[in-house]
């Protein structure tokens, strides 16, 4: 045995060289050294407590660094949402940015009608007798044989010519104009230039029967060659 110590690393006590504890603490000694490993719950020596204190440092700098990029980054949903415009008005929404409805005009729009023939100054009847102005009694739209055939003209204007022209054409049923001309306009009657209605009695209906045969005719009356008056009568066999 030699009279040689050991001071315990952990506590400061001296111990013989051939312990392998020390008496003091109890921390296990090899070859005369002090461990660095403490025998408590708590390390004591100054690595354990150099390490845990660089652990403890990083824990409170990734702190430190997390606080300060959470004041960077507001959590607020609301916030970076709304983008303004440049002239400062706010982005419509997609309900404002939808196309207009579109309104039907209120002003009606025009008919489409067909344009008429223009008036005629006079007018012409049909029938069987005339009156004392040279005027159609009754009158009448079909003729048949044993029927005297009878017509007036009624002009706003007088005349103004000692002769008018008649002129009679086939019609077909609808009403439309045929293709023949069964009286000439060269056919003059006489009137007096100064009046405004004419009467003529002609011979009975069979004749014109007899000549131009059933259907619908035409009559227009012309003072020269300007047409003042026109009407349709309707021949037939009985």
């Amino acid at each position: 045995m030699t009279d040689e110590t050991v001071d315990c690393f952990n506590c400061g006590s001296a111990n013989p060289e051939w312990a392998q504890v020390c008496r003091s603490c109890g921390v296990a000694l090899r070859h005369g050294e002090a461990r660095m490993v403490a025998a408590g719950r708590v390390p004591t020596d100054r690595d354990s407590l150099v390490s845990i204190g660089a652990v403890i440092g990083t824990i409170l700098a990734a702190l430190v660094i997390g606080l300060f990029i959470s004041s960077l980054n507001p959590t607020d949903p609301t916030v970076g949402r709304e983008t303004p415009s440049p002239s400062g008005t706010p982005e419509p929404s997609l309900e404002s940015s939808a196309p207009p409805a579109v309104v039907a005009s209120e002003t009606p729009i025009p008919e489409v009608t067909a344009s008429a023939a223009p008036a005629l100054p006079g007018a012409v009847a049909f029938g069987t007798q005339l009156d004392g102005n040279r005027q159609v009694v009754e009158p009448v739209e079909t003729f048949t044989p044993g029927m005297t055939f009878v017509h007036s003209i009624v002009n706003v204007e007088p005349f103004g010519a000692p002769t008018i022209g008649e002129q009679v054409v086939r019609m077909n049923e609808d009403g439309t104009e045929g293709d023949e001309v069964v009286a000439a306009a060269g056919n003059q009657l006489r009137v007096d230039p100064a009046s405004t209605t004419a009467g003529f009695v002609g011979p009975d209906a069979s004749a014109f029967l007899q000549s131009w045969g059933p259907g619908l005719y035409e009559m227009r009356i012309y003072v020269g060659e300007t047409l003042i008056a026109r009407g349709p009568f309707r021949l037939a066999e009985g």
